[in-house]
């Protein structure tokens, strides 16, 4: 299945400024983000930011929040899974009714809020897809034994490079010669 544009809302899990700095490959995490990023909010795709317990680890990075500007305001939750989550639940299925049912995920950790929302998401009915180069744990291997687990269990496992030409969907369009630049 082919994440469309019309169906599609971007997920953007706890990169919260005191969690970043201990995961593994931060910086091509934080680049990876700023591209689906700038292409979500090109496209006018919904954004949904989570904050894990924002009181201990601290707001989402100022950085991302720079690129997200004043009209997403980041969601706290205890809850692990944004499935869960009494507020972030109630977003979801609100896109989820207004036809945004493909859920494309980046986020920390992998293998913790990532891993559990992904395999939450079909219950509420919508697909994850969840984009392997903008997800990262403090360990690689705790990252890539999520993203084993969740392609075993029928997550779509995508890249930043696979999301942003199936959003575009073609060639020759403004948008696509403006974002195709970001990738190269």
């Amino acid at each position: 299945m082919l994440v469309q544009r019309e169906r599609a809302c971007l997920l953007i899990i706890d990169m919260q400024e005191r969690l970043l700095p201990a995961m593994a490959g931060l910086e091509p995490l934080l680049h990876q983000a700023g591209i689906l990023i700038r292409a979500a909010k090109r496209l006018d795709l919904p954004i949904l930011v989570s904050e894990q317990y924002p009181k201990g680890l601290g707001p989402t990075d100022p950085a991302l929040r720079g690129l997200l500007g004043n009209e997403v305001s980041p969601l706290p939750k205890t809850h692990f899974s944004c499935a869960d989550d009494p507020g972030l639940k109630a977003e979801l299925l609100a896109l989820a009714e207004q036809g945004r049912d493909q859920a494309v995920i980046l986020g920390v950790e992998a293998h913790v809020c990532v891993l559990q929302t992904a395999l939450g998401l079909p219950q509420l009915g919508l697909a994850p897809f969840v984009v392997a180069d903008a997800v990262a744990s403090r360990r690689p291997e705790s990252r890539q034994l999520a993203l084993d687990r969740m392609a075993r269990d029928g997550v779509e496992i995508v890249t930043t490079e696979m999301m942003l030409f199936e959003w575009l969907g073609q060639a020759g369009t403004p948008e696509f010669k403006e974002l195709s630049a970001l990738i190269r």
